[in-house]
């Protein structure tokens, strides 16, 4: 399973060098993928974090938790939080400062948004989160204005990660850290087989079931088996300029957490 992992990354970078990017196993113009993306996820806004639960057990809650744990943001500081639309990180941030802190949450999906934004009202966070519509490729974000920027289970979704990764370290402040949480490679051979069993086979169908959606679940997968292994997301890091890189692995590396510094 690792070499066909690392050759559809090598794909990927000839297709986006060619005008061409990856849409989970397809081969669609760069110009096109970010539409295309901001539909799935348009698509699964309003059974996203049931649809979390369901095909995790719960357990992207704990993987979250850890992120934020490392993390450890103080009160005060200004986090943006990218592809992050339901909230799921932001308000985990707020709780950890006690509120006394400011996130702002950018997605590039507005219906994603609107979900997040009714479940802040829902849970009265009215104050301390922003919710602007953006691309991770092109923030609308100022220079070295962040103390923290984290990204979960988004990345993998842009269309140029060099680039994201160079927006990442462009708005953080001297000394800001940055954090991506996403899915990743196995590191278990027995467990990879039953993984890749369990993505290819159940989670579209769970999709289809639960959502009435079996395409944009077909899309996650593949976009899982797309994404760079630990080692070449922290080589990638590096070349954009963090320092200090490392990753943590949960679950057997089906996610992984990166830390990165802008020093």
């Amino acid at each position: 399973m690792v070499p066909a992992m690392a050759e559809g990354t090598r794909q990927d970078r000839r297709f986006a060098e060619d005008g061409v990017a990856s849409f989970g196993e397809r081969e669609v113009p760069e110009d096109e993928k970010a539409g295309l993306v901001r539909g799935v996820f348009s698509s699964v806004a309003k059974n996203y974090d049931l649809m979390n639960d369901l095909m995790s057990a719960g357990v992207h809650r704990l993987w979250k938790d850890q992120m934020v744990s490392w993390l450890h943001p103080r009160a005060g500081s200004r986090v943006l939080d990218v592809a992050g639309g339901t909230g799921d990180i932001a308000f985990r941030m707020l709780e950890r400062m006690d509120g006394r802190g400011e996130v702002v949450v950018c997605d590039i999906t507005e219906d994603m948004l609107r979900v997040g934004r009714d479940r802040a009202i829902d849970k009265g966070r009215l104050h301390g989160v922003a919710w602007v519509c953006g691309d991770a490729e092109t923030l609308p974000v100022k220079s070295r204005s962040m103390d923290a920027y984290t990204i979960a289970f988004g990345l993998r979704n842009v269309t140029h990660i060099e680039r994201a990764l160079a927006e990442a370290h462009r708005v953080l402040r001297p000394g800001g850290r940055f954090l991506c949480l996403e899915f990743s490679q196995v590191v278990i051979p027995a467990l990879s087989e039953l993984y890749d069993l369990y993505s290819y086979s159940v989670l579209p169908r769970l999709g289809e079931l639960v959502a009435d959606d079996r395409e944009s679940y077909q899309y996650l997968v593949e976009s899982i088996r797309r994404f760079p292994p630990q080692d070449e997301l922290a080589s990638m890091m590096e070349a954009a300029g963090f320092e200090k890189v490392t990753y943590r692995n949960l679950s057997a590396g089906i996610a992984a957490i990166h830390s990165g510094w802008r020093l």
